[in-house]
């Protein structure tokens, strides 16, 4: 029977602001809800007051409220929770296996959703608790602001603004410097943090190597689908504009008024106002902001030689967004003849050149599956991994190639290496078929040597030695993992052209089915 106690003297613990308790479960002493700052509408977040007696935290806080109201749907592709929204959401989730002073590594996630939607405990597959149990590490997982709350940039209307731009940014940095003064009395080391994140949590990675700030409350990294090229791409211009319209929208004059304004009004506004300033190329926020906090995006802007010593594990999955997506023309079975009529008809032009490089990059797949390859995440994901691996010799490559028992058969979508990471196949059920326990273990394994050492190389999987300018060794992770060096770079180099416009419609049309 898994022991379970929740009572006052148990799983308490002293922060530097106070006392919280949580409950021990399973093996594991669990804290929900913790408040790590808080923070006025558009500021920077402050540190928290100190509070007398003992403060429960066995409930999960808010969480952000978002731009559009979520519709339960993609359940099977990626299982969801939903939670209560507001504003007040700087709070984090632990699970620990003691409460001793253990110098456990710390791994801290950083939830999807890009920079305007999700949360810390969205996704089923976020439970921190197997990792925990495992691994005998520390698993944190945080909210923080989004959308115009987190990301608008409103500096022109006074200093007090300045940052409002990576006001979500700041609120991870400071759960970070929660992580860094408390975790020690959670049985976790403060020098060695490992930050990992999926999608948006992936690009939330890059923007702490960008942001001084965050020197030194970090030291490994670990991004999953979080290289978007234009998807995520950092905002330019002033947010004056946007601004201006939004307060004209609602009858006032100041941003100060803009504070208090329920978000429902605020949203509305924003959202009449913003689609015409997106069509003209206005800044509209909901991405971070170049400025003296935040260095901008490392492929236009290169690393900061600050963050050259950061190990860093970056990958994505071979069909990311393509894989929720429905294409006319394609069926789980094909003839290569009927496959590559198919594939005309989807892109526009002759695929013949294309085909002996997709064979020899995935020679176990059948011809239809270059139509869900994609290649808006992993072509500028590779020059990405070529710059970050100039930098230093800790720069490691994945790709997660899966193919699931769902609709027949369907290639690994994005967000389908989540529950694998966090040893959760048992809590959704796409996974459950041939090979999922060792391909669990496998990845469980990389996650926790590289938190542990700051490379991924273990036992469960073969030899792997760190990319260079010249040769990304990439971990292909499937049925077969091996190492596979540069194994589809000629491919994606020359199919990226023609494919990637091609995602980018199929998104416009889909979105809807997009889930994260």
């Amino acid at each position: 029977m898994k022991r379970f106690v929740c009572r006052p003297g148990v799983a308490e613990v002293k922060t530097t602001k106070g006392v919280i308790r949580g409950y021990e479960y399973d093996g594991l002493t669990i804290f929900k809800g913790v408040p790590y700052a808080e923070a006025r509408r558009f500021h920077r977040p402050e540190p928290l007051k100190p509070w007398d007696g003992v403060r429960e935290c066995t409930s999960y806080g808010y969480t952000c409220p978002i731009a559009v109201p979520r519709r339960p749907q993609g359940e099977i592709s990626v299982p969801h929770r939903y939670w209560v929204e507001n504003e007040d959401c700087l709070n984090l989730n632990l699970w620990t296996p003691a409460l001793d002073g253990g110098k456990r590594p710390v791994l801290v996630w950083l939830h999807g959703g890009g920079f305007s939607d999700g949360s810390s405990i969205e996704q089923v597959a976020y439970d921190g608790a197997n990792l925990a149990r495992r691994g005998d590490v520390v698993v944190v997982t945080i909210n923080h602001r989004l959308n115009i709350l987190g990301y608008l940039d409103l500096s022109e209307f006074g200093d007090e603004y300045e940052n409002s731009g990576n006001a979500g940014t700041d609120d991870i940095i400071a759960a970070l410097r929660w992580v860094h003064d408390n975790i020690d009395a959670f049985g976790g080391d403060p020098g060695n943090v490992t930050v990992f994140g999926q999608s948006g949590g992936g690009a939330k990675v890059t923007t702490l190597l960008q942001s001084p700030e965050a020197d030194g409350l970090f030291h490994r990294g670990i991004n999953m689908s979080g290289v978007i090229g234009p998807i995520l791409a950092d905002a330019n211009g002033s947010g004056r504009e946007v601004a201006e319209a939004m307060m004209a929208e609602l009858g006032i004059s100041t941003v100060r008024e803009m504070e208090t304004v329920p978000y429902a009004q605020l949203r509305a506004a924003y959202d009449r106002v913003s689609p015409a300033l997106m069509v003209q190329g206005r800044y509209v926020g909901n991405a971070p902001y170049p400025n003296r906090f935040y260095a901008g995006d490392p492929l236009l802007n290169g690393f900061r030689a600050e963050s050259a010593n950061v190990p860093l594990l970056v990958g994505s999955v071979f069909g990311e967004f393509l894989g929720f997506c429905k294409m006319d023309g394609f069926e789980p079975v094909m003839t290569d003849e009927a496959a590559k009529a198919a594939l005309i008809s989807l892109v526009g032009s002759e695929i013949e050149p294309f085909i002996p490089l997709f064979r020899r990059a995935y020679p176990q797949r059948p011809l239809q599956d270059m139509a869900r390859l994609d290649t808006a995440f992993r072509a500028p994901e590779i020059p990405y991994m070529r710059m970050r691996s100039a930098m230093n010799n800790c720069t490691y490559s994945y790709l997660f190639d899966m193919t699931f028992d769902v609709n027949d058969r369907t290639v690994a979508w994005h967000c389908s290496d989540i529950p694998y990471v966090f040893a959760n196949c048992d809590l959704v059920e796409y996974t459950h078929q041939a090979g999922m326990e060792k391909l669990e273990q496998q990845i469980v394994d990389t996650v926790l040597a590289f938190a542990r050492t700051g490379n991924p190389g273990n036992a469960s999987v073969p030899a792997w030695a760190p990319s260079t300018p010249d040769t990304e060794n990439i971990m292909v992770f499937g049925n077969d993992t091996h190492l596979a060096p540069n194994f589809d770079h000629e491919l994606i180099e020359k199919l990226d052209p023609i494919m990637t416009p091609v995602i980018m419609k199929i998104l416009k049309a889909s979105m809807d089915e997009i889930q994260h």
